[in-house]
């Protein structure tokens, strides 16, 4: 990520100033989406730092970005006397994601009795965690989830092993429907191994939707 330089103009400038231009400054690196809320905060300069005057537009970057929550915000003025401050300052990212409500045992069905949104610090997340109820409501915990725990692809199935499912095989002409047993778990979009109950045959189907299953042909 780029990170760009802000600008401004004091030529009386105080620590509260400085402060809050390096907040802004942030604010404008790492801005809020509806996804991901930030907080920063800046840490108040020492007093025995004389802060000098600056007839030109003052700078401010941040030297070393390495994705880490504490960073060193420069302000700097680069007249002809140059001058250069540090602060330190956090910033704090959340991303909304899916967690258990309470502790779900395994084999519960997932809805808005047990699932809710969340902010997580995004440091605390691992792997590809869930953000859409229309893929999570509906499908069965794999094994247990703890309570306050984000809810992952890995540790829920919209199809699981031994569910009876209903077998669609579509064209653009027809469309037939039967009746199966999945042979492996998965969720909307993934292949898995079901044995079609009339036939005896295992075929490879994608996750439509809860216990249902479909062939293109």
């Amino acid at each position: 990520m780029l990170i760009k330089q802000t600008t401004t103009v004091a030529t009386e400038l105080d620590s509260a100033f400085i402060e809050r231009f390096a907040k802004n400054y942030l604010t404008e690196q790492f801005p809020s989406t509806e996804e991901e809320k930030v907080r920063i905060s800046v840490a108040h300069l020492d007093p025995r730092i004389t802060i000098k005057p600056c007839k030109i537009p003052l700078t401010a970057n941040i030297p070393e970005k390495n994705g880490a929550i504490n960073v060193n915000v420069k302000i700097s003025c680069d007249e002809s006397i140059k001058w250069k401050i540090y602060l330190s300052a956090k910033v704090e990212i959340t991303k909304a994601v899916l967690i258990a409500k309470n502790t779900i045992s395994k084999g519960d069905k997932l809805d808005e009795s047990n699932v809710e949104l969340a902010f997580i610090a995004i440091n605390k997340i691992r792997g590809n965690k869930l953000t859409d109820t229309n893929i999570v409501f509906g499908a069965k915990a794999k094994k247990r989830i703890a309570k306050g725990r984000a809810i992952s692809k890995r540790s829920i199935c919209l199809i699981c092993k031994g569910d009876v499912v209903t077998i669609i095989v579509s064209s653009d002409n027809f469309s037939i429907k039967t009746q199966g047993v999945a042979l492996s778990s998965g969720n909307i979009n993934e292949q898995i191994r079901v044995k079609n109950t009339r036939s005896k045959k295992v075929i490879t189907p994608r996750v439509k939707g809860i216990n249902q299953v479909i062939i293109h042909l």
